[in-house]
């Protein structure tokens, strides 16, 4: 019973409950204190990346991703929740975005101590956000399309690499508009280029690197943890299942016919 007295000691209340849903509450406490600390982290750079912006409106530019992206993945986190290395791997980049934005990131300190170590002629910390958001959110990506859309073997590293490399294209869209629907001044500020005519396509490249590399170590860490199964999955993900038919012109003949047929 509640209470109950084992020696000198009072057992505890919450001890009343079945050992199972008491491991179960314990382990989503942990959880939901592991995912409060991580957010309590990105706000302690965000607070710091708001106080006195070398550059406020370009600071603004750089938050709206911020704006956009933090509501998504708290609703979504509801419904859908992601790992803790998915999410501390998102923390990570946005921290290091939010510190480009204070400083813009052609003037962030650390990217001329970059380019100092590697010999460039500008500053270098546009390039390690650009890499590292290849390197950090290519495997939350691959566990949403394992998750949702079944993702396995080859596929759930290629997908992974080929969406990192589709939205940071978008990005570079969005840059461009953006860039060029404010002063020119801000919009410089904005895009970062420092005078490189190729800024876009490199960045691109760093962060389809970043995608790569990170995949590349997702591979070694199966193989290693489970060699049988990925080379199963590799293998599988590649074969026809029975009764697989072309799409296109066959898929529109088969459902023009079960139209005319009166077929659901």
């Amino acid at each position: 019973m509640c209470g109950a007295v084992y020696g000198p000691v009072l057992r505890p209340a919450f001890f009343c409950c079945k050992p199972s849903t008491f491991c179960s509450g314990l382990v989503y406490y942990k959880d939901m204190k592991y995912k409060i600390v991580l957010l309590a982290v990105f706000l302690g750079f965000w607070a710091w990346s708001a106080y006195k912006p070398l550059h406020p409106d370009d600071w603004l530019l750089e938050n709206y991703l911020v704006f956009f992206w933090l509501p998504i993945i708290f609703i979504s986190g509801r419904y859908f929740k992601l790992s803790n290395i998915s999410y501390t791997l998102i923390t990570v980049f946005m921290c290091l975005h939010v510190i480009g934005a204070h400083y813009t990131y052609s003037e962030v300190p650390f990217g001329d101590t970059l380019k100092d170590w590697l010999g460039a002629e500008r500053n270098m910390y546009d390039r390690l956000v650009h890499f590292s958001y290849g390197l950090l959110l290519a495997y939350p990506v691959r566990e949403v399309f394992m998750r949702i859309a079944g993702a396995r073997g080859f596929w759930s590293y290629f997908f992974p690499v080929d969406v990192t490399l589709g939205f940071s294209s978008i990005y570079e869209l969005i840059e461009w508009r953006a860039a060029a629907n404010v002063p020119p001044e801000l919009g410089l500020a904005f895009l970062g280029s420092q005078g490189d005519v190729w800024d876009a396509q490199k960045d691109m490249g760093l962060a389809g690197l970043g995608a790569v590399i990170a995949m590349t170590i997702v591979v070694f860490i199966h193989i290693a943890l489970d060699r049988n199964n990925f080379w199963v999955e590799f293998k599988e993900s590649f074969s026809i299942k029975p009764g697989d038919k072309p799409l296109g012109e066959v898929w529109l003949k088969d459902s023009w016919n079960k139209l005319s047929n009166g077929s659901p």
